[in-house]
């Protein structure tokens, strides 16, 4: 219910606008209060050194998919990746290289993924890719393009040129395996594949 303007005397108008700002105030300090937690939680999830999820945060997405993939019955899969020769690129060229490459390989993971696809940096040298509606066959697939993608990368350092590549492993998210399980699948299959093809 409104005052009546009768009763509006100048100590009252004057109390008015002050409550007026104030809860402007308060409207201004709540959305900076979100802003920061946005933020911070942006922060929590995003690995120290690459612009994508750090482990954490990728077993979180990794579970979500899981329980998508197992409620609706709909395909996915988990993509694992090593990075080749990461010590001899340390050894030879110093720990500032080493990082100069995760990043730039976390970079062509993102570029060639989907935005309904997650990239996260599992530790060291090893990387993430979970593929939403994404069946055996076409992971398989998508998983070659982007060990090939690396592959195509060159970085320039100190004069010189640093090549990159990855072994890969991918494993299908199936109803009732646990997310370790999936994820260790997706690891074994990569040690798999770096045996059979070795790049160091």
């Amino acid at each position: 219910m409104g005052i009546p303007e009768a009763e509006l005397t100048p100590k009252v108008r004057q109390a008015l606008q002050q409550l007026m700002v104030e809860v402007y105030q308060l409207r201004q300090d709540l959305d900076e209060a979100k802003q920061r937690v946005g933020y911070l939680e942006q922060l929590a999830d995003q690995d120290t050194l690459a612009p994508v999820l750090n482990r954490r945060a990728f077993i979180r997405e990794l579970t979500r998919m899981s329980a998508f993939a197992e409620r609706y019955g709909a395909a996915g899969s988990v993509l694992y990746f090593d990075v080749n020769g990461m010590k001899q690129i340390n050894d030879g060229h110093g720990h500032a290289a080493g990082d100069a490459a995760l990043k730039r390989i976390a970079e062509v993971l993102l570029r060639n993924v989907r935005a309904s696809d997650v990239v996260g940096r599992l530790g060291g040298d090893e990387f993430g890719v979970i593929l939403a509606q994404s069946d055996l066959e076409v992971s398989n697939a998508k998983a070659e393009s982007l060990a090939q993608a690396i592959a195509a990368e060159e970085i320039e350092w100190n004069g010189g040129t640093l090549s990159l590549s990855a072994a890969y492993g991918v494993h299908p998210l199936s109803a009732g395996q646990k997310v370790d399980e999936a994820l260790e699948a997706a690891d074994r299959a990569m040690y798999v594949n770096k045996r059979s093809n070795p790049r160091d």
